[in-house]
């Protein structure tokens, strides 16, 4: 199976209906009772596109400061036709650092960020994602990246 997609979701149990509506086998392996599961304990499921191979992980937010910070900073892009909202660089860095920090060191999240990092290091705030880095306990994980980092 290819590289999942992660998405990350604001969903309450209600919305288990209209999740099993729009992922219904045999195209999709959707788990309603993992993903309510997930929703109750802010967790995540995934969905799997069957003939693609896909697998996209939803990761139900928690409300909380970074979170929060989060939501205000995204920005809206069209891609393959869809609108959708997207979390800033300098959020997916820091979401994918603190991923690899709970983990234990997941080496997948830091390659994850180091890549985002590499591509959009000279449009992002720095000192925003200095900040949230301290509050997130994730400095060492950022400074691995900037040393490790190559421009593309």
């Amino acid at each position: 199976m290819d590289t999942p997609l992660d998405v990350i979701v604001s969903f309450l149990g209600a919305d288990i209906p209209l999740l099993e509506s729009a992922f219904k086998p045999p195209r999709y392996h959707f788990d309603p009772i993992a993903a309510l599961n997930a929703i109750k304990t802010r967790e995540m499921f995934n969905v799997i596109f069957v003939e693609e191979g896909l697998k996209i992980d939803f990761w139900v937010m928690k409300d909380e400061p970074f979170n929060q910070s989060r939501m205000k900073r995204r920005k809206q892009v069209d891609a393959l036709g869809i609108r959708f909202w997207v979390s800033s660089p300098e959020d997916t860095i820091l979401a994918k650092l603190r991923w690899a920090k709970l983990s234990g060191g997941s080496e997948k999240q830091f390659r994850d960020a180091l890549r985002v990092y590499e591509v959009q290091a000279g449009e992002m705030e720095m000192k925003y994602l200095d900040e949230w880095a301290a509050i997130l306990g994730v400095e060492d994980i950022l400074a691995r990246i900037r040393k490790e980092a190559r421009p593309v």
